[in-house]
């Protein structure tokens, strides 16, 4: 949905005040709020809303809280809101991620090299604020500093069979 907004606000204090908003309707449905961002892309200013909730979302469960966020956004500078899942390999970010993807394989990817590389891969042991622990196919546990780490993303191991089902069409 495309929204024109003439006020100029900060970007920072727009994106602070849509989070509060947006969790409080988000808790009211039984969302859960992952994340906002505000972006500029070639389309114009897309305010992003990542919900989600345990069993996954639904296209009904965005399009709710697309209807009861979007007029509590009159004084924000956006030309686009968007309402959507953070999909299966959303990063993690917080404890409670953690607590959801604990011994799930994952991928870690570092913004300089440690021992000659940047990403490794391992379950997820261990993470705190300072730290964060995988691992790996050795059976060696390799912690890494938390302001390290460019990103911790889960493996998504889709199988054939996954797809056995699926029916393209061919037109």
């Amino acid at each position: 949905m495309a929204k024109n907004h003439g006020a100029q606000g900060a970007r920072m204090n727009s994106v602070q005040m849509v989070e509060k908003l947006a969790q409080k309707v988000a808790e009211e449905l039984g969302l859960e709020l992952v994340e906002v961002t505000l972006q500029k892309e070639s389309r114009g200013k897309c305010l992003c809303l990542y919900v989600d909730k345990d069993g996954g979302i639904t296209l009904d469960d965005c399009e709710r809280f697309h209807k009861q966020v979007q007029p509590l956004f009159e004084d924000v500078d956006y030309d686009i809101m968007e309402v959507s899942s953070p999909g299966v390999d959303r990063p993690i970010k917080n404890m409670r991620d953690f607590e959801r993807h604990k011994g799930d394989m994952v991928e870690v990817k570092l913004f300089a090299p440690v021992n000659g590389s940047k990403l490794y891969q391992g379950a997820l042991t261990a993470m705190d604020d300072a730290t964060v622990a995988i691992t790996d196919a050795e059976e060696q546990v390799i912690t890494f500093e938390r302001k390290a780490v460019a990103i911790i993303k889960p493996m998504v191991d889709l199988e054939e069979e996954d797809f056995a089902d699926v029916v393209l069409d061919e037109e």
